[in-house]
């Protein structure tokens, strides 16, 4: 009395094949699950005892054994009950064993039978389409597992929906892939924004090359107010980086009813985030705020009230567009291709500007504040901009500047000019904030003005390698704005113009 079928465990985007195997034996009665299960797969038998008996159904009272292999991965979450489930039909011939072999089974049981939502199927029925099978999940992730492509597809309100199928007593019917509706009411507008050109400017520039920028103001300078308004102007997510969005959020049962998604992410954590929330970790390995920000916008308000240990831990997902949680048994890694956009006061009082509020400690209680952001941390972000104290005039101002829809029409042509221009060189990028090495020497060779601007300006500000190439990545963005093929001398001094040279 064997049966056996497939599911799946995950490490970081990775998905593993799980054989699961089941026996009833002679011998003293039990239900032993090995194969290194965690405590949720540990307590399966507990709700398949109780959806059985929900259903009129008995476990025979025998020895029964559940092996997940291969058994040195630690299997981790609820969606091993469905597949446990189903064997043990399997083995007492409630179902045919042989129609389980072209599935790969995921879902909680509830304990009447019916199937809980669980996380990570989209990336499972991608791995069951990648080997020529079906999936079986629950009905509410069935919009999201039909992304995967042509593959048969079980979504089950309940076990007793799933054993009358596989009878020919009911038919299951097809999910239809479902997608985020997109609200326009949620985008807020650029127009709002009153006085701020600079800033502005900079939020168009990041926009258009994915750039990471630094706001630097006293409070009320409308620094969170731009962030906000970034989404407004960047473009929807392309099919694949949609894809890609919502198999993070998948796995980290951040989705909304399976939808996939269109928005491009736009994450705000709290300052007291710690470090395995912004990088990810835990102890059941989940994308941190980084990931879930992966092709769009990670916005850190009040960025050295952060932990130090956090912020440093950004900066090597800042340059490898990848967040590498080390286990000792594994290494576990999510994408983290993003924007950082971040926002600080010049000191904790953040009146630094204006002696008539200032602190008596001035301007050292500027140092101390800013010296928690490593220069190591401030060379990774391409532009810093400060933003002076909205005056009353520009408040009593109706608004009159640019609406976001009109913005982001400037930034799409721009980022389709990167778009062609990388597809025509073969290079698997596609904005030129990830341009670098010769391919960054080939389309970032400033004029002769240019380079003798730059020179100058490495030599006399002392700027890092770093700090040099991403000067040359804002000024052929720059230059892509404007509608010039060459980087003329005045992209490189805007270029420079936006490099935060030292404390002030």
């Amino acid at each position: 009395m064997f049966a056996r079928l497939n599911t799946v465990a995950f490490q970081g985007v990775d998905v593993i094949t799980i054989d699961v195997q089941v026996q009833i034996s002679s011998g003293m009665a039990a239900f032993r699950i090995v194969g290194l299960p965690d405590k949720a797969v540990a307590e399966s038998r507990e709700r398949v005892h109780s959806a059985f008996h929900a259903i009129g159904l008995s476990i025979p009272y025998r020895r029964i054994t559940v092996n997940l292999a291969p058994a040195d991965v630690q299997k981790e979450g609820s969606h091993y009950d469905l597949p446990i489930a189903l064997g043990l039909l399997a083995v007492i011939g409630v179902i045919p064993p042989d129609v389980l072999s072209e599935y790969v089974a995921l879902g909680e049981l509830a304990l009447d039978s019916c199937l809980a939502p669980v996380s990570g199927v989209l990336p499972a029925a991608l791995h069951a389409a990648s080997l020529n099978k079906g999936i079986i999940c629950p009905k509410a992730c069935g919009g999201e597992a039909a992304w995967a492509g042509d593959i048969p597809i079980l979504a089950a309100e309940s076990l007793l929906s799933l054993i009358n199928h596989f009878k020919g007593h009911q038919v299951l019917s097809p999910p239809e892939p479902q997608i985020e509706e997109e609200l326009p009411q949620k985008k807020l507008d650029l127009r709002d924004v009153k006085g701020q050109e600079t800033g502005k400017r900079a939020l168009e520039v990041t926009a258009s090359g994915g750039h990471n920028l630094l706001m630097l103001g006293p409070p009320g300078a409308g620094k969170s107010m731009l962030a906000s308004r970034l989404p407004g102007i960047l473009p929807s997510l392309t099919p694949a980086e949609a894809l890609e969005v919502t198999m993070i959020h998948s796995l980290a049962g951040q989705l909304n009813e399976g939808k996939l998604l269109r928005t491009r992410p736009f994450r705000d954590p709290h300052h007291s985030a710690s470090m395995p929330a912004l990088v990810g970790g835990g102890i059941r390995v989940q994308p941190g705020e980084i990931s879930l920000a992966h092709n769009g916008v990670l916005f850190l308000d009040e960025l050295p009230e952060f932990s130090r240990a956090a912020l440093e831990a950004l900066r090597q997902p800042l340059e490898s567009g990848k967040a590498v949680v080390a286990r000792a048994n594994a290494h576990v890694t999510y994408p983290s291709r993003i924007q950082l956009i971040a926002a600080m006061n010049p000191c904790r009082c953040g009146y630094l500007s204006d002696p008539s509020r200032s602190c008596s400690r001035a301007p050292k209680c500027a140092l101390d504040y800013q010296s928690k952001i490593s220069g190591p941390l401030f060379d990774r972000i391409d532009l810093h901009v400060e933003m002076p104290e909205v005056t009353a005039e520009d408040l009593t101002r109706p608004a009159t500047g640019e609406l976001s829809a009109v913005v982001a029409e400037r930034v799409q042509k721009v980022r389709d000019l990167q778009e062609e221009r990388y597809l025509s060189l073969g290079v698997p990028i596609r904005l030129n904030a990830y341009a670098d090495g010769e391919l960054l020497d080939e389309i970032a060779t400033p004029d002769e003005a240019g380079q003798a601007l730059l020179k100058k300006a490495a030599e006399n500000f002392k700027l890092s390698a770093r700090g040099y190439r991403r000067v040359l990545r804002v000024a052929r963005t720059l230059a892509d704005m404007a509608g010039s093929e060459l980087i003329l001398a005045t992209h490189i001094g805007e270029s420079l113009s936006y490099r935060r040279l030292f404390f002030r």
